[in-house]
């Protein structure tokens, strides 16, 4: 293993506070009756833990010197009457909680109990993930400066030397929301049963692999899992702290309806009404590793009453009762991890409730009506305006925040028209479509000169390996070369239409389908201008999120029109970007047939040309490299020049986008940046998020 040491200075998360700095509020050997009310802003003498803002339940009472008693919500037995197949009576809070507890400072002040957090989401798993990441838990987690990972589930870590062996040590005691308990099976029950089952998911995920190989996972004992890795991979850790993809399933609820593991599991299934176990387990876990998947209330409400539960168990803060095609309702989970300084179980917050709505002026006005407590996912720049304007009325405020995503767009190289393809798949065509889009105008119209004219280079922001002349690669405007390139392909306007057609003498229209969801409207359409200008024909609409996802995976779009760009500790877990089709069924696709390549080892699809399979064996080899040695760099720069310079995503400008919350809702942090990719409100801790009204 090279230079084992820069991986650790990326990825160890804080540093150890001395233990002479440690501040202990103690009157001989009498600890203090009362915890201090330790909160971000006002830390009353207590000293900080290993990690920021929350400490372990021993280290926080040996900092604070005191005994931590405990309180819940005073509400949660009603709350858990609503859980159908929880036990109709709840234990003691003590006895809800793990042994040691993770202690939160919240960041203004303890909360109160109570209220319902309202927000809007697009559609069933479109739109949603802002909501999910509120109350989300992982292993560990990003902190609110995204750079420190920190724990969660699991109450700590530990790397070997060489970044193969992956240890978590999770919490005695820790409970599922139906009160069973949380073990160390739970994770290997995820990864061998489902992760890497070809019953459940159709092929594994990039992060459950390392350099395409599996794994293997050990438990040691109920609290320490082991995850042994073929060959290094540091962002592995970081992929369990920014990804919705948990790493824990409920084994106790789902392990009876696996084959591989109970052989009367059809027939149990069955009981229930379902075809076999399977059923069931799609039923409740789906086909993927998303956690959006529609509950059996949406997916067999005729068959749910004969299942255990209405949903699966989970170690989130809240947990649905309702699941509807026009939202969905949750409340508080009886048995969540976490506690403030004061010993209040979390979330303050009772209930949370989720309304579809998949117009986005319509969801604009109901922000400016105040009708939602926080948004920012499909939330754009455009928008910000009418927002603002509202603010003070509706007793809201709007931040707005840099962008890590830019807007960009990519053409169909595996267009289903071969003569289509052709084109597309031409590196002038691009550059000509490129250098034809004046950005600078886009910034002024759509983003108000508040953005920054950027070429897509799959990094965000820009690694210190990268030479910079690559974020301006053919984003001039120039028209003038964009007509030249085309001549050369042999597109000509024979008819004088002003309308240029394939070299075959085909009209070529680019139908341009987005959703406001990946992209604002303002720039479609002013893409769509520019390119007219140079005789490319286009007709733009917009489409709902579901419709769009399903065109692009389907390989039916002419375009693919959404966000995208992922900051290295990301990449270092996750290859999406740089293999196609280069991102998830959720993200920007391109390639389609190319992907089809790779999945069947080149039985189907489309070979991909030279400069792909380098980036597929690339990224491969940087995730296992030693993090700053030449060779690490080395792969980078490539990576880049190879996305980059063949244009397969043509980037467009990065600009803020804004965030939406009510007055009324308190510990709200300022994020540091609007995205998906640390997980939306993940870092911030939504579960300290209270109401004062």
């Amino acid at each position: 293993m090279r230079n084992p040491k820069a991986f650790k200075t990326v990825f160890a998360g804080a540093s150890v506070v001395a233990a002479s700095a440690l501040l202990l509020f103690s009157f001989g050997n009498t600890a203090l009756a009362d915890c201090p009310a330790a909160t971000v802003a006002d830390m009353k003498g207590v000293a900080p833990g290993k990690y920021p803002q929350q400490w372990e339940l021993s280290a926080f009472q040996q900092n604070a010197g005191c005994t931590l008693s405990f309180q819940g919500n005073p509400d949660i037995g009603e709350l858990n009457a609503q859980i159908r197949g929880n036990p109709s009576s709840v234990p003691a809070v003590e006895d809800r909680l793990p042994s040691e507890p993770l202690v939160y400072a919240p960041y203004d002040s303890i909360g109160k109990y109570g209220g319902t957090l309202d927000v809007l989401s697009n559609a069933t798993e479109a739109g949603t993930s802002d909501f999910l990441s509120v109350r989300h838990v992982n292993l560990v987690r990003f902190s609110d400066d995204l750079q420190t990972i920190v724990p969660n589930i699991a109450k700590d870590w530990k790397w070997n030397d060489d970044f193969t062996q992956l240890t978590f040590y999770l919490r005695k005691g820790h409970r599922w929301s139906d009160g069973a308990p949380f073990t160390a099976d739970d994770v290997k029950f995820w990864y061998d049963h489902l992760a890497l089952s070809p019953m459940i998911m159709e092929k594994p995920k990039d992060y459950v692999l390392v350099g395409g190989e599996p794994m293997t996972v050990d438990v040691v004992d109920p609290q320490t899992v082991v995850f042994n890795l073929p060959a290094p991979k540091p962002g592995l850790l970081a992929h369990f702290a920014f990804s919705f993809a948990q790493g824990f399933q409920p084994k106790h609820f789902l392990a009876p309806y696996h084959p591989e593991l109970n052989p009367d599991a059809d027939a149990l299934a069955q009981q229930a009404g379902f075809e076999n176990g399977l059923a069931v387990i799609k039923a409740y876990f789906g086909n993927s590793d998303w956690t959006d998947t529609p509950s059996p209330l949406l997916n067999s409400p005729d068959k749910v009453a004969n299942l255990p539960a209405d949903v699966i168990p989970t170690l989130e803060s809240h947990i649905y009762i309702t699941d509807t095609t026009e939202g969905r309702h949750l409340v508080a989970n009886p048995y969540f991890h976490i506690v403030d300084t004061q010993g209040n179980q979390l979330p303050y917050i009772s209930e949370q409730d989720e309304v579809y709505i998949n117009d986005n002026e319509i969801r604009i006005l109901k922000l400016v009506n105040a009708e939602a407590d926080y948004k920012a996912q499909s939330l754009q720049l455009p928008a910000a305006p009418i927002l603002l304007e509202h603010a003070e009325k509706g007793d809201y405020t709007i931040d707005l925040r840099p962008e890590i995503t830019l807007p960009n767009i990519s053409f169909n190289v595996t267009h289903p028209d071969l003569d289509i393809r052709q084109v597309f798949g031409d590196l002038r065509f691009r550059q000509a479509m490129s250098v034809a889009i004046n950005r600078d105008e886009i910034n002024e119209s759509a983003f108000f000169g508040l953005g920054t004219p950027k070429q897509y280079i799959g990094f965000s922001p820009t690694p210190a390996f990268v030479d910079s002349k690559w974020e301006s690669h053919m984003i001039q405007y120039d028209p003038a070369m964009a007509n030249s390139l085309l001549d050369e392909i042999g597109m000509a306007d024979t008819d004088g239409d002003g309308i240029r057609e394939l070299p075959n003498g085909n009209k070529l229209v680019i139908n341009m389908q987005y959703s406001t969801q990946g992209m604002p409207g303002q720039v479609v359409e002013l893409v769509g201008q520019n390119w007219a200008e140079v005789g490319i024909k286009t007709t733009v609409k917009e489409v709902t999120p579901d419709e769009y996802r399903s065109a692009q995976s389907s390989n039916q779009l002419d375009v693919g029109m959404w966000r995208s760009s992922q900051p290295l500790a990301i990449v270092l877990g996750n290859n999406e970007l740089w293999v196609p089709p280069f991102e998830n069924y959720f993200g920007h696709r391109t390639g389609m047939l190319w992907a089809e390549y790779y999945e069947s080892n080149g039985a189907k699809g489309v070979e991909p040309p030279a400069y792909v399979t380098q980036l597929v064996e690339d990224v491969t080899e940087f995730q296992s490299t030693a993090i700053g040695s030449p060779r690490f760099k080395e792969l980078g720069e490539r990576m880049v020049k190879n996305m980059t310079e063949n244009l397969l995503k043509i980037g467009i400008a990065q600009a803020p986008a804004p965030i939406y919350h009510r007055n009324a809702l308190k510990n709200f942090k300022d994020f540091k940046t609007h995205s998906y990719e640390y997980y939306r409100t993940y870092p911030y801790r939504g579960t300290q998020w209270y109401f004062d009204e």
